[in-house]
């Protein structure tokens, strides 16, 4: 079975009269045979998958990864199935004797087929959701999962939620390090300076014209909460002013959705000495860097997009007013500022637009294990995500932000200060990463140490979860592999 990207390229060649209603590069699952229906009239299953992926952005699902993922998966199921003569919308009894054999084959099985049980119980709420889907559309009278109702808290309300019982039931564990206690990103941060952990010059690092960028950019993202993608294309348009005065609370840092996961409206913020050096790198090290060199984007990245009068909304763009937040991140590296240069926020110390963050981090990761630490791991740019959602939440539930916001409560500081008086601290904390729900932060979280953060402050009263808030928890993990 194939897999392929949908391209509508060329399709007025394909003898058809209009153009296929499909997105481009939505995921498209192919039988071997290259066929879709055996006699006119009877489809396969696969152009059940293709139809449901059709919809996905429809239902809530607008990334390609997420389209993807789910392709990808049920391909895999397809293949199982077709392997053992099992139709997929037949016989209950059948299917449900198949996932049997699939739970083997992917938790006992072979190395190189065996998942771990986060993967599976993902795959496992991808499955639920298409036959149910399917059972909706009439293509199918059984699901071939079973089902236990039961309550948990979600924003501070007794709701009663369903859980598949072919999900597996893990203990929790003690804790899980997918973020760095302060000290580490302290070391991380200082160590991406070229400074050592007193913060002194390490004099056994070759200095770099990039220290500045990687020290300004590690601090910004550990305060802000910025996934990778975002900050990779962030423009120097969009990096909030400086406050005339240094403040204790963070500033309010909006982001443009075309580059957000799943791409959601989203309001951040950062803190005033994070800010405060990102705004020095782009005055200084930035400029020195990209003065004299004029960016013309590889034709593979498409046609230059030459931005005329920009401000902090948008800019006039190949002639036409076109605001930043509609801008994906490919537009982004084919931008072109009046002065000829690029617009991102990292540059390489030859003019070029920066986005290998990952080899940065990674290689800094080496270099204190080896010189300093044994114990540090290796930092995946999204770990600092986990690391500023740690912090954050630490201090909310310590009352350090709402103390501070009691008595700043005149001047620009007042709509944040409001905010954080107003608001429960997991609320605060949703909205600072983006998730739908507070169910989902709860999940992360306690996904990241449920033990130290969540012992007196929460208890988990479900004997389940929200599927989409366990999917959009799951997903924060997805970049950890990144490294």
């Amino acid at each position: 079975m194939h897999l392929i990207n949908f391209s509508a390229t060329g399709w007025g060649s394909w003898d058809v009269t209009r153009q296929p209603l499909i997105r481009d590069q939505m995921p498209v699952l192919i039988d071997d045979d290259l066929l879709f229906e055996d006699t006119p009239g009877a489809p396969r299953p696969t152009m059940a998958v293709n139809h449901w992926l059709r919809e996905m952005p429809l239902n809530g699902a607008p990334a390609l990864r997420t389209w993807e993922n789910n392709a990808r998966c049920l391909r895999d199921w397809l293949a199982f199935l077709t392997a053992r003569g099992v139709h997929p919308f037949k016989d209950r009894d059948d299917l449900r004797a198949a996932l049997s054999m699939y739970a083997e084959y992917r938790l006992a099985g072979e190395l190189k087929n065996r998942w771990d049980h986060t993967t599976w119980n993902l795959h496992v709420g991808i499955l639920s959701s298409f036959y149910n889907w399917a059972k909706d559309e009439g293509l199918t009278a059984v699901v071939p999962f079973s089902y236990r109702m039961g309550k948990r808290m979600a924003d501070g309300v007794l709701v009663e939620v369903k859980r598949n019982l072919a999900k597996l039931r893990q203990p929790r564990p003690h804790t899980t390090i997918k973020y760095l206690e302060w000290d580490f990103a302290e070391l991380f941060v200082r160590a991406l300076a070229g400074l050592g952990p007193d913060g002194e010059p390490d004099t056994r690092y070759r200095p770099v014209r990039e220290a500045a960028r990687n020290a300004a950019m590690g601090k910004f993202v550990r305060s802000s909460g910025l996934r990778k993608q975002e900050f990779t294309h962030l423009t120097t348009y969009e990096v909030p002013p400086l406050p005339p005065r240094p403040t204790t609370l963070p500033v309010q840092f909006p982001l443009a959705y075309a580059i957000t996961k799943g791409e959601k409206d989203r309001v951040t913020w950062v803190h005033y000495e994070a800010l405060a050096e990102m705004h020095q790198y782009i005055d200084l090290d930035r400029a020195a860097s990209a003065e004299g060199f004029r960016w013309r984007p590889p034709a593979k990245l498409g046609q230059p997009l030459h931005i005329e009068e920009p401000d902090w909304e948008g800019a006039h763009i190949n002639g036409e007013r076109r605001s930043w937040r509609k801008l994906s991140p490919a537009e982004r590296l084919c931008l072109v500022t009046p002065e000829g240069q690029s617009p991102l926020v990292s540059l390489q110390s030859t003019g070029k637009p920066f986005v290998d963050w990952a080899t940065v981090f990674r290689r800094t990761s080496a270099r204190i294990r080896e010189r300093y630490e044994p114990r540090f791991p290796t930092v995946a740019p999204h770990r600092l995500r986990h690391t500023m959602a740690m912090r954050t939440l630490e201090q909310l539930m310590a009352g350090y932000y709402q103390r501070v916001a009691a008595v700043e409560k005149t001047g620009d500081d007042a709509a944040m200060a409001l905010y954080l008086m107003k608001n429960d601290p997991m609320v605060i904390l949703r909205d600072l990463l983006g998730h739908w729900s507070v169910t989902s932060t709860e999940l992360y979280i306690a996904r990241l140490d449920i033990t130290r953060i969540f012992r007196e402050a929460y208890k988990d009263t479900a004997v389940g979860a929200d599927a989409a808030a366990e999917v959009e928890a799951s997903g924060e993990f997805d970049d950890e592999d990144d490294i």
